[in-house]
């Protein structure tokens, strides 16, 4: 192929001058280190419906576990009532010093997850899927968030009228905290920790040491 052919057939289809665009794929590696559990998130950042809609949306190609396929989201925001879960969750079960998240850094959206059937092995790996499939998403979507499960589903249940039994909740939104992977050798210290600065530190398995010889 002749020298600078490429760049002289970009020019005669896009116009001389036109500049290339270069598409960025992100890694599912990448995407895994970023998927971190955020407990403070900036208020001035608003979750709209359709972001939450896009995340969810993923559950449309994800595997599922006989193909049951019986979760079903509900989406919260500030102004359909994400008052009524921040009063019924808990965060840092690890870290109850600090009384987390701190004022003005709740999260402010929401997506619960609900079953159709009562919760079997079979949901329960549903539930991890989908749930890890979102966050992920929400990565991806420059988004961070956490799973939830320490939550008052009675009364979760009652606020929003649900008509399935909530199993998880995840807060989405644009997170607030630097949160680092710190690698430890098994029979370690597991607990996540917080320095003087407020970073969260999350102690995780040199992979080399989970594999069964």
């Amino acid at each position: 192929m002749a020298d600078g052919y490429l760049e002289k057939r970009y020019e005669e289809v896009f116009g001389k001058g036109a500049k290339k665009t270069v598409v960025k794929h992100t890694s599912l590696e990448s995407l895994m280190e970023k998927n971190r559990s955020y407990r403070g998130y900036d208020q001035s950042f608003v979750v709209k419906r359709d972001m939450l809609e896009r995340i969810v949306a993923v559950n449309a190609k994800i595997a599922s576990a006989k193909n049951q396929q019986v979760l079903r989201f509900k989406l919260v925001s500030k102004e359909t009532g994400a008052e009524n879960i921040i009063q019924n969750i808990k965060l840092g079960g690890l870290l109850p010093e600090l009384h987390l998240p701190y004022p003005s850094t709740e999260p402010e959206a929401f997506i619960i997850i609900c079953s159709m059937i009562p919760e079997t092995k079979f949901v329960d790996i549903d539930l991890g899927i989908a749930a890890q499939s979102m966050l992920l998403k929400a990565t991806e979507m420059g988004l961070n968030g956490i799973m939830i499960g320490a939550f008052n589903k009675a009364k979760v249940t009652e606020a929003f009228n649900l008509p399935y039994d909530p199993l998880l909740i995840l807060a989405i939104g644009k997170g607030k905290e630097t949160i680092k992977l710190q690698p430890v050798d098994a029979g370690e210290k597991l607990a996540y920790y917080r320095d003087e600065n407020g970073s969260q530190f999350v102690p995780k398995i040199k992979w080399e040491q989970l594999i069964i010889e």
